[in-house]
This record gives C-alpha cells, structure tokens and sequence, in this order.
C-alpha cells in the first residue's frame, strides 16, 4: 500500500499576495485536501475593511492569531483577539475587519475548497497590475461571491475609523 499523500508547510511557507490593505498566505489548497477544504492567513493593516459579502458556495470559519479583528455576520458583531474563532456561514452576508491600532492576522478556512482560487485569480490581476473591473466581476460571479450592500456597513466604517470601500 501507498502512504496518503502528505503535504508539508512550514511557517514562512506558501505563495503570499498582496491585496492592498491585506494580504493573503497561501497553505492548503483543495488539490492538498481531496477538495475538502482550503486554509489561507491574511494580514489586516489598521483601517483594513473586506466590505459585506456572501458565499453562496462555501463556508468559512477563522481564527484570529494576532491583533483584533471586527466581524459582522447578520445581525450579529464581533471583535475577537489572539485564540478567538468564528464561523461565517454561506448565503449570510458578513464583513471583517482590523478593529486595532496594529497589524491584524487570521487563519481562514474555507470549506468546500474552491475560493482560495479565487484568491489566486485576484493576486494574480495584481501582480500583472490588470486592473479590469468586468474581469473581477467575472471572477467572483465564477466563485459564487456577491457583494452586497448593508444598512450598517457606515456605522461599522465609523466606528472604527475604517478605510470605506
């Protein structure tokens, strides 16, 4: 019999994309896991907002490893530090964000895999600097992504002094 495959990666390890105000560290991808579930880390930089969104494909469920991050899910609120998990549920518009002074970072997993394509497809427009609006449209209709506009978004924006989208 054959050993399962195994895949290594140590810390520092994985492709690393800058998205402006955030980064993304790639882990685990669905061809690492039989399609079960992908792993990235992003960096949040103070004011750092990812706007309100759903997934109509995945879930995803985080864990915050440095700083404070916000997260709005629904109607419900969170700011949770070093240890703090939360699970954001698809088809349930949510939003996250750094809620400190410092640099913030997260754990996000994505299950099924899938969206960490998305990801790549995004930092890959970066770094060829291919800046077409109906491209990244395209991309995250592709991906099952959808964002949405909210009643609290401002409130949220102004709350903590956030970058608006």
């Amino acid at each position: 019999m054959s050993e399962p495959n195994l895949r290594v990666v140590r810390p520092g390890e994985g492709r690393k994309g800058d998205l402006g105000d955030m980064t993304v560290e790639f882990k685990l991808s669905g061809a690492d896991t039989g399609g079960a579930l992908a792993i990235v880390e992003h960096e949040f930089q103070p004011g750092a907002l990812v706007p309100p969104h759903i997934h109509t494909l995945q879930d995803e469920y985080s864990i915050v490893t440095a700083g404070e991050i916000g997260f709005r899910s629904g109607d419900r609120e969170a700011v949770l530090g070093p240890g703090g998990y939360i699970t954001k549920p698809r088809g349930e518009a949510h939003a996250m964000w750094n809620a400190g002074s410092v640099p913030a970072r997260m754990i996000e997993i994505i299950s099924p895999a899938g969206f960490d394509l998305f990801f790549h497809a995004v930092v890959d427009m970066v770094e060829a600097a291919d800046e077409d609006p109906e491209r990244g449209a395209a991309l995250a209709a592709e991906h099952g992504l959808e964002f949405v506009d909210t009643p609290w978004l401002a409130d949220v924006v102004r709350r903590f002094g956030l970058s608006a989208p």
